[in-house]
């Protein structure tokens, strides 16, 4: 038998014991399906209500999505809804007026008090709340009041026995409670306990309360209907499905079109391009680092410190009359000759102050012995315009010639 034989002979037996040894162990081998979490998708992320969305469009409910209040949902056709469920700091007085308005003329409005009322400024911020004259408060404010309304009212007298005044406790105090009509029990959300909502104008018509607050007044506006919430996080995808909470958006929502304004801030134009062109402001960052670096450059070389021990008082006077001609110019450096010369004649002619100013040219014409016509031209005032290196050098002699005389 050949030695090719041989091996295969050897790998066969080998594979076969191979098999049989494992039979027992494919026996106990069971399938089994496992089902791995991806996490929310990139839709979900970006938008933190798009199961509320969802949940509406399989109670055959339209929904729509709006970034703005630019455009007004029409209310000619069908009922609609719009709620206002993100950030409106930057919402204007002519746009608080406009959606009021349109509530007015029958549409149904959704918002979420954003401020706390302020009693010593008698304002929230809110322009939405102000007008409607809804304030919101911290439940826990609300409760320190109220204890030390309490105490105010207590009255130093011992009582005879202590009556059990405990009634039946609430059921899940933490929870917003909601009674419809015709129903026997309510229903239960759950939003923030925090935040409570006061109506002292008695405007609302309806609302939600937990066991310490009001999280929810519904009024009756014109011919529309406005709903104001403490907030609207029970309605993103990780609570939706918690108690009665899509049951709420649904019946708030109810045989009307809904239109969700997820944002009503606006971007500013260095928001915008930074969004819509990074590259090209990284560039021009790059670009204004590098001229600033090119001026700020020093082009030649230094010149060399001079020594103290040279310089002399020439050198000192001649650098000052530089500086002040620098500052003040040339017309400075000539009326402060002019008024030199004038000093000194007032000093050599008592009286000189009082002559008219030709007699005084005359006088000075008589002292320096030349002519008044020089003189006059020499003390005149001069236009305000930059004169000629050799016109001033040859001014500025001629005065002091004069001042020396």
């Amino acid at each position: 038998m050949s030695r090719r034989w041989i091996i295969g002979l050897v790998t066969a037996l080998t594979l076969l014991s191979i098999v049989i040894a494992s039979v027992p162990v494919l026996k106990r081998l069971e399938r089994y399906q496992e089902t791995v979490d991806q996490g929310p998708s990139p839709e979900a992320l970006a938008n933190p209500y798009l199961a509320a969305q969802t949940f509406l469009r399989q109670r055959n409910i339209e929904v729509k999505t709006v970034e703005t209040l630019a455009a007004l949902p029409d209310i000619q056709d069908q009922p609609q809804t719009l709620m206002l469920l993100d950030f409106r700091e930057n919402m204007t007085p002519s746009e608080v007026k406009r959606l009021l308005a349109w509530a007015r003329s029958g549409g149904r409005l959704l918002f979420v008090a954003e401020q706390l009322w302020d009693p010593a400024k008698g304002t929230s911020g809110d322009l939405l709340l102000d007008q409607l004259q809804i304030h919101q408060f911290l439940t826990l404010d609300l409760q320190e009041q109220d204890r030390e309304r309490q105490r105010e009212q207590l009255k130093p007298v011992i009582p005879l026995s202590t009556p059990d005044t405990q009634g039946p406790e609430t059921p899940w105090p933490e929870l917003t409670r909601l009674f419809v009509q015709n129903e026997n029990d309510p229903a239960y959300m759950s939003f923030d306990p925090a935040f409570h909502l006061d109506d002292p104008e008695d405007h609302a018509q309806s609302w939600a309360n937990s066991a310490d607050a009001t999280h929810l007044l519904q009024m009756v506006y014109g011919a529309g209907l406005i709903t104001v919430v403490t907030d609207a996080d029970l309605w993103k995808t990780h609570a939706i499905g918690e108690y009665d909470n899509a049951w709420l958006l649904w019946y708030l929502s109810q045989d009307s079109t809904v239109t969700m304004v997820l944002r009503t801030e606006h971007d500013n134009l260095f928001g915008l391009l930074w969004k819509y062109f990074p590259q090209a402001l990284l560039a021009l960052t790059l670009c204004l680092i590098a001229t600033l670096w090119h001026a700020g450059m020093r082009h030649g070389p230094m010149l060399p410190i001079r020594s103290r021990g040279r310089r002399q008082l020439n050198e000192h006077l001649r650098a000052s009359a530089d500086f002040m001609l620098r500052r003040e110019g040339q017309h400075a450096a000539l009326r402060a000759l002019q008024q030199d010369i004038l000093r000194r004649a007032r000093q050599r002619h008592p009286g000189f102050e009082t002559l008219a100013v030709t007699d005084q040219w005359q006088t000075l014409a008589r002292i320096t012995r030349h002519s008044t016509s020089s003189i006059g031209q020499a003390l005149r005032p001069r236009p305000e315009q930059r004169l000629s290196s050799s016109e001033f050098t040859r001014q500025v002699a001629y005065l002091q010639t004069i001042r020396n005389l």
